[in-house]
């Protein structure tokens, strides 16, 4: 008995780990290789390509290729129609597959619709990419980033609020009173 919910529409290829409590919907395929975590959410038309990486609690919403090279951390959320790349000049007459660049989408990082990730790429702790953002460089964890190329606009805190710094450089996130400190470009969270 599987411990995993799969839609009889999907197809999952042999040597794939999934963990339990995980769902996987319509015409989804899951290719070979694969290792899912526990409690994920797989929606309908996705690709989760040989070798690829899923944590624990990883969201992913319709129409997503999750392409070999990308390693998604726990409690990720990938939008709807989110794109990732794996290759950095494709061509379609040279066979680049010994060139797939590695790209880490950290713990709680949530990607918006139609944002595409260029391959070779970190997206850090808990950031927040915009709808259609393009993401060309390294996102700085707890990171707001939207528009083409992508450019960070603040900081969000781990529930995805804007926080606002006072002059000592901290600030509160306003569902949980977590506290956060910016310093030297970087932001922590020093509270729980």
């Amino acid at each position: 008995m599987n411990e995993y919910f799969a839609h009889e529409t999907a197809v999952i290829d042999a040597g794939c780990e999934i963990g339990s409590g995980t769902k996987i919907w319509h015409f989804s395929h899951i290719m070979s290789g694969c290792f899912i975590g526990e409690s994920c959410n797989i929606g309908q038309n996705v690709v989760i390509s040989p070798a690829v990486k899923l944590g624990r609690n990883v969201k992913i919403q319709n129409n997503v290729s999750v392409y070999t090279g990308v390693i998604c951390e726990d409690d990720v959320f990938l939008g709807p129609s989110m794109v990732f790349t794996n290759v950095i000049n494709p061509r379609s007459h040279v066979n680049r597959k010994n060139e797939y660049a590695e790209t880490i989408v950290r713990k709680g990082a949530s990607i918006g619709a139609n944002a595409t990730v260029v391959c070779g790429n970190e997206i850090g702790e808990y950031a927040l990419i915009g709808a259609g953002a393009v993401i060309t460089k390294a996102v700085k964890s707890f990171a707001l980033v939207v528009g083409n190329p992508a450019k960070q606009i603040g900081w969000v805190s781990e529930n995805g609020h804007k926080l606002h710094f006072d002059e000592s450089g901290k600030a509160v996130c306003p569902e949980t009173g977590q506290e956060y400190v910016l310093n030297n470009g970087e932001v922590t969270k020093i509270s729980n």
